[in-house]
């Protein structure tokens, strides 16, 4: 069986810390709901390379990953085919984000982060999100 790796980025900026959500304008079964900013990692690549590259062609930044947040998450895929999400805290390290590839982007504080619908894979991501989130003690 295959495992595909998608690796988001949990971009983290200002004070109070608001992290960056993207709403996904395709497939249309999932158009509308947000996420955190990534894709799928390529053959030959690194998680992290992978993470850089996904923000740039995304959002047109680049990022500085940091540690990850939370545990590998499976989520859905096609039969004979297994993906997880692998996740990381990123801070801006060039650019302002732009909403390329999404609908929309938004910053959201730690009181925001419920006022979007979340792909149901990302769940237990933004449970993490919120358990973790910086400058609080937890």
């Amino acid at each position: 069986m295959t495992t595909t790796v998608i690796v988001a980025a949990a971009i983290v900026a200002g004070d109070p810390p608001r992290v960056l959500a993207a709403q996904r304008s395709y497939p249309p079964d999932l158009a509308g709901l947000w996420e955190l900013p990534g894709g799928k990692v390529h053959d030959g690549e690194s998680d992290l390379d992978a993470l850089v590259r996904e923000c740039r062609e995304e959002l047109g930044v680049d990022v500085r990953p940091g540690q990850r947040l939370g545990d590998d998450v499976p989520i859905g895929a096609p039969i004979g085919e297994q993906s997880v999400l692998r996740v990381w805290w990123a801070e801006l390290a060039n650019g302002e984000p732009a909403a390329l590839e999404h609908s929309e982007i938004r910053w959201l504080s730690r009181d925001e982060i419920d006022d979007v619908p979340w792909l149901p894979s990302d769940a237990p991501v933004v449970a993490a999100l919120y358990g973790d989130w910086p400058g609080t003690a937890g």
